[in-house]
């Protein structure tokens, strides 16, 4: 995956998040083998790569 695939990705954010600038994530859609998390407070900030597994295990420990 490279920089112009998260460019153009669509982002949504956490259900979870409130809408007071707290803590809050995104994920982007439609990546087949990973999914990219970020902080929403810094769209152009780093980005998070996992793997589509981890990402299911990490959310049903939630």
């Amino acid at each position: 995956m490279n920089s112009r695939d998260l460019d153009a990705a669509t982002w949504i954010k956490s259900s979870y998040s409130g809408n007071d600038a707290g803590n809050c994530i995104e994920i982007a859609l439609a990546h087949p083998e990973t999914v990219p998390v970020r902080d929403s407070k810094t769209p152009d900030g780093p980005v998070l790569l996992v793997t589509r597994h981890a990402w299911s295990v990490f959310v049903s420990a939630l």
